[in-house]
């Protein structure tokens, strides 16, 4: 699975790194977000992968980076 631009590579090192995301999630978030162009963060969440909490703190992240 290929990132498509260097502002998604951090957010996933984010993800992987400060929230404990496993690749495995993340490989399905991803899949899901090439058929529906949601955001990645709103994928993981709707899919049940993250907790309310790890979104917020994805979109503070998201908001100063």
């Amino acid at each position: 699975m290929s990132i498509d631009y260097p502002h998604q590579a951090q957010l996933i090192n984010f993800l992987q790194k400060d929230l404990g995301i496993s690749w495995d999630s993340i490989t399905v978030a991803l899949r899901q977000q090439e058929k529906s162009l949601g955001s990645l963060p709103m994928i993981l969440w709707q899919l049940g992968l993250i907790s309310l909490s790890q979104l917020d703190s994805t979109f503070t992240w998201l908001e100063f980076n």
